[in-house]
């Protein structure tokens, strides 16, 4: 079986493509349906964030122009653009690759651990529309598992280096003592929860948490002695915050350029600090040619987070090493197994065999053959059936000049090297 992934991430597709080519928790189930409908493929799980997606597949290898022209049309985009951006990863390669996200070695803020929790997901999601078998859930936990070892014994991930770190950083070069800014934050998942606890450390101590379901909004907020509010209560909070910090799963904007018009004009030119870290886009982009308004999106996060690569570039080594001890771990277990199944089958051809003979014996013996001359049979049979595909196969490969497939024979079966020995046949026996 193959292991195969197609995917997009930040370095080869620009934030507008990427957020086009998302998948909704809304529609999780139909794609997963659909894809392994398209793909054929045995297994499949989907990872899906804010500068990835990728699709994981079990099964033949030869489905990605398949699978291409699958994803391009559920989103609705053009294979062609699609393509350009793409890449694909077999085997071995796969395994590695997969080991690095989950590590935080692929991702933007080198290291970043949000990506462990956003793997752990989609394998649950797999599995909770029984996508995932045994195949990929063995490559997945084997992922933790290194991905685990790779935090322990590595500093990779002992600063707090995060897009949200990122973006908590850059509000530094607005407010210089952000103890006196209050802060909205639009969204209360596991990113904003970052986003929250390094603006307290920062030194914010006036919260604004809103989201779609007010109690989750409240619990977040309440953890920083703020309050919670609905997305639909934004407008009357605006002109009263500084920083502004958005991440929602949301496929249309939350905060346009008119209602920032209006607050602004109530805010007497006090600067907004906005960051909007989601895909799509939460905050409308014209919102940037507002006066006193700075406006981010993850991708202006880079510079921030390209200074933070180079502290970690000495651990990231050591995590490589890591990763390459864990992918050919994976593999050779992987080959272990295939070893196993073969031999399983190889046995039960032999098995098939020898009761196919046994059986031609007993008819003979109860017919009143001589029990001699049946048992001779029997041995000769036996031996001419289970030898007579196998010489028919190294003999050609070795007219095609594969040798190491005699070598292979001599090795398994400890035969010593002669220079007029000949492949036994059942002719020459």
């Amino acid at each position: 079986m193959a292991l195969l992934i197609l995917g997009i991430n930040h370095r080869t597709a620009p934030l507008e493509l990427r957020e086009r080519v998302a998948f909704t928790p809304e529609r999780m189930a139909s794609a997963f349906a659909e894809l392994r409908a398209a793909s054929g493929a045995s297994e499949a799980a989907i990872l899906s964030t804010c500068n990835r997606t990728e699709l994981y597949f079990a099964g033949d290898d030869d489905c990605a122009a398949t699978v291409l022209r699958w994803l391009s049309g559920f989103h609705g985009l053009d294979a062609a653009e699609l393509e350009q951006a793409l890449y694909i990863y077999r085997d071995a390669e796969a395994v590695r690759h997969t080991m690095r996200v989950a590590s935080g070695l692929d991702s933007m803020v080198l290291g970043e651990p949000q990506i462990l929790g956003q793997l752990k997901d989609a394998y649950a999601l797999a599995r909770e529309h029984g996508a995932s078998g045994t195949f990929l859930s063995r490559l997945f936990e084997q992922t933790f598992s290194v991905a685990k070892r790779v935090r322990t014994q590595t500093a990779i991930g002992e600063n707090p280096v995060s897009v949200a770190y990122a973006a908590v950083s850059m509000a530094h070069h607005i407010f210089s003592d952000m103890s006196r800014n209050r802060a909205l934050l639009i969204g209360a998942g596991r990113t904003i929860e970052l986003v929250a606890r390094h603006l307290a450390e920062a030194g914010v101590k006036d919260f604004v948490v809103a989201n779609r379901t007010l109690e989750r909004a409240q619990s977040l907020a309440q953890v920083h002695g703020g309050r919670g509010i609905l997305l639909s209560e934004i407008p009357d909070v605006l002109a009263d915050v500084d920083i502004v910090i958005s991440s929602t799963a949301s496929q249309l904007p939350i905060l346009g350029k008119g209602a920032v018009e209006r607050s602004m004009k109530r805010r007497k030119h006090r600067p907004y600090f906005m960051v909007d870290i989601a895909v799509p886009r939460d905050i409308e982009p014209e919102v940037a040619s507002l006066a006193d308004v700075y406006l981010y999106s993850i991708d202006d996060l880079k510079q921030v987070i390209e200074e933070n690569v180079r502290t970690r570039e000495g651990a990231a080594r050591e995590a490589e090493n890591l990763i390459t001890a864990g992918s050919q771990e994976f593999m050779s277990q992987l080959r272990a197994l295939d070893a196993v199944a073969t031999l399983k089958q190889f046995r039960h051809y032999a098995e098939d065999l020898r009761d196919a003979e046994t059986a031609k014996a007993l008819r003979l013996l109860r017919n009143g053959g001589d029990p001699e001359t049946v048992l001779r049979a029997l041995a000769r049979g036996l031996t001419n059936k289970l030898l007579h595909e196998p010489s028919v196969q190294v003999r050609k490969a070795t007219a095609e000049g594969r040798v190491e497939v005699t070598n292979w024979l001599r090795e398994l079966h400890q035969l010593e090297i002669q220079d007029d020995a000949l492949i036994p046949t059942p002719e020459n026996l």
